[in-house]
């Protein structure tokens, strides 16, 4: 089963290699979608992939890379679209 997952990571998130990382665990999981640093100091995602990939991975996010100190993870399911052809880090 397919699904897309929105996320707003807040915390130690920016600096810290929270983007690049989470390019590569998304890449390694097979998932789609993009991740971006927002102005207020959170780190923004969508994922598309296999649920139980995605679960993983927002798993993942809950703690993220070594120097990180996430506080929260706001999930938003929304409907599978399967627009993206890849993962990528957006500006």
């Amino acid at each position: 089963m397919k699904v897309r997952a929105h996320l707003f990571i807040s915390g130690r998130v920016q600096g810290v290699f929270f983007r690049d990382s989470t390019r590569k665990e998304a890449l390694k999981r097979g998932i789609t979608g993009w991740v971006r640093n927002l102005p207020d100091g959170r780190v923004e995602a969508v994922f598309e992939g296999d649920k139980e990939m995605v679960e993983d991975m927002i798993r993942w996010c809950h703690r993220g890379p070594e120097m990180a100190k996430v506080i929260s993870v706001k999930v938003i399911w929304e409907n599978y679209i399967g627009e993206f052809s890849n993962f990528r880090i957006v500006r």
